[in-house]
């Protein structure tokens, strides 16, 4: 018991110490950076703001969220605050500027966060369309991945394409290079990663995991995992000469051997640096390499600073 003790009390010290470093280099380095000014008159249709003639898929800074359709997950109060990471539907993400969703799913059908469920993906679909339907040139990528330790939905690519054939982007390496406006009708990049089934080949209306990496940091340390990002994403290609998305996310998760087990107050400890973490990319020389910026508990200021670097780009400020 002593030892254990002795244990929490030491990660208590190092958390708080993390936080404080965070907090220290903000207030000594800033969030400024190319485009950090800048705010969407419409977040619902920021895309088109920038000029989708002007907007290369490989310039773009996407906003994204971290189990997108967590919202309802879970019975509120009880089992919810241990997996619910996003407070919106996955429509209201969108309307805020949203542009990347990580969907997770079971073999119903159901999404789901480990061994919790809510909506099946049916709602996660008719929000997609809601959006799409108001909306002329806002692109989504909409990354659909069955859960760890689960099997893969059967005939899933059907029922997809079934309800998206319409807007989906089929895979082509081509894609990255081209406009939003090249690529207009079409308006969802879907990265499809079952567990079993085969991965989507070249010219299919899905993309495959190859197409959409990241590298999980599972740590509830901030300062951790804002260095270990910086420190992954160095390690990249420039985003315009990548034929696949990297995703660094923005989020620190809860530890099984740390009393605070709830996803809010854990990943509160990083959620405000998101800015810091772009002034910190340009000044380690490796912002050309951010595209997916992803985060728990999306609010519009994630959403503006992923923008502004994003018009910088488009207008050749950086």
């Amino acid at each position: 018991m002593g030892s254990l003790f002795s244990k929490q009390v030491e990660r208590r010290k190092n958390i708080k110490a993390e936080k404080k470093t965070l907090c220290d280099l903000n207030e000594n380095c800033g969030e400024t950076y190319p485009g950090s000014d800048y705010r969407p008159a419409d977040r619902k249709n920021w895309m088109a703001g920038l000029g989708v003639d002007k907007v290369h898929i490989n310039k773009i800074v996407w906003p994204g969220t971290h189990d997108s359709a967590t919202n309802k997950i879970g019975i509120p109060f009880i089992t919810r605050p241990f997996a619910q990471c996003q407070s919106l539907s996955v429509y209201q993400q969108l309307v805020k500027g949203t542009r990347v969703l990580d969907i997770r799913v079971n073999e119903n059908r159901r999404v789901c966060h480990g061994i919790l469920t809510t909506y099946g993906i049916d709602v996660v679909i008719g929000d997609i369309k809601k959006f799409l339907s108001e909306t002329q040139s806002e692109v989504i990528i909409l990354e659909i991945r069955t859960e760890f330790g689960h099997q893969d939905p059967p005939e899933f690519e059907k029922y997809l394409e079934e309800q998206l054939g319409e807007y989906l982007i089929h895979q082509d390496e081509h894609v990255f290079g081209k406009t939003i406006a090249e690529l207009l009708p079409k308006r969802i990049i879907c990265v499809w990663k079952p567990n079993k089934s085969p991965r989507p080949q070249s010219g299919s209306p899905f993309w495959n995991a190859g197409h959409l990496k990241d590298n999980w940091i599972d740590t509830d340390l901030p300062s951790t995992k804002f260095d270990s990002n910086l420190t992954h994403l160095s390690e990249q290609a420039p985003a315009s000469s990548r034929k696949f998305f990297y995703r660094v996310e923005n989020t620190v998760t809860p530890q099984p051997d740390n009393p605070i087990v709830c996803v809010k107050p854990v990943t509160n400890r990083i959620h405000g640096y998101a800015r810091l973490f772009i002034a910190q990319c340009f000044t380690k020389g490796c912002a050309d390499r951010l595209q997916i910026f992803s985060t728990d508990f999306i609010d519009e200021d994630f959403v503006d600073a992923c923008v502004g670097l994003t018009q910088a780009r488009v207008e050749g400020a950086c």
